[in-house]
């Protein structure tokens, strides 16, 4: 334990001195919430909805700091340790090369639900938000939407051969799903081609678990989205340890 702290401590400044994380996985979705309260306020989602637009929206927001660690960020360091030759110095010390992966998974979260606690704490100061339904309820569901993408990112920085492959498998599966899953552009709005493909984004389900939660939807509206985030934790998470690359 005192070994993963001491790393835990210096990968963290090391990410922070690159502040590239600290902007697009912080900075980013606190600043996509202001604009959307400053244009919708407190206006309805459509007409006669119980609900406003920013309540709506809340759960995609808090997906942007999600994928900005777990599909760019994390891939992108695990195999530019490999390329460097860290992995495989680490694998001749004490510490077990999985401890560094730990590491980093535990500062991606670190950076998400500081997000999610920034973003919330915005909406509710200025724009009067509350979470309509069980926050117990959506934390979780953030967690396990936060675990499977970051499964999705330690599968393709595990088995990535080096960072250029890293990086543009990582970027064809982050755009995309940063703007058609419904984290940018709202689902409800696409044209129902652009909504079918959108479904088989495995964000735009992780979306809708976080919005059901938050608008305290029925529990039959999410039950598919929380059996598929579990599934791409299990089924990444094998692949990622049984074809993970030391060097």
């Amino acid at each position: 334990m005192k070994t993963f702290k001491t790393m835990l401590k210096t990968e963290l400044k090391l990410s922070l001195r690159g502040m590239d994380m600290f902007i697009f996985a912080i900075c980013m979705p606190v600043i996509v919430i202001i604009l959307l309260g400053i244009i919708y306020g407190d206006k309805p989602a459509f007409a006669d909805a119980e609900y406003t637009f920013l309540q709506q929206s809340f759960g995609a927001v808090s997906t942007i700091a999600i994928c900005a660690g777990g599909l760019m960020g994390l891939p992108l360091v695990v195999s530019d340790y490999r390329n460097r030759k860290i992995l495989k110095r680490l694998k001749v010390t004490p510490v077990k090369p999985i401890t560094i992966l730990l590491v980093e998974i535990a500062i991606y979260c670190i950076y998400s639900l500081v997000s999610l606690a920034l973003i919330y704490l915005v909406a509710f100061l200025f724009f009067d938000f509350q979470i309509m339904g069980n926050f117990l309820q959506f934390f979780i569901s953030f967690v396990l939407v936060m675990l499977s993408m970051f499964s999705i990112g330690m599968m393709v920085g595990g088995i990535a051969p080096n960072m250029k492959i890293a990086s543009t498998v990582a970027s064809i599966l982050y755009f995309p799903m940063l703007i058609f899953s419904g984290a940018t552009l709202p689902y409800e709005i696409m044209p129902d081609a652009l909504q079918n493909f959108a479904n088989i984004l495995p964000l735009t389900q992780g979306i809708k678990l976080l919005k059901g939660t938050a608008l305290g939807l029925p529990i039959d509206n999410i039950l598919f989205p929380i059996g598929l985030m579990v599934a791409i934790i299990v089924i990444c998470t094998t692949i990622s340890l049984k074809f993970f690359k030391w060097e």
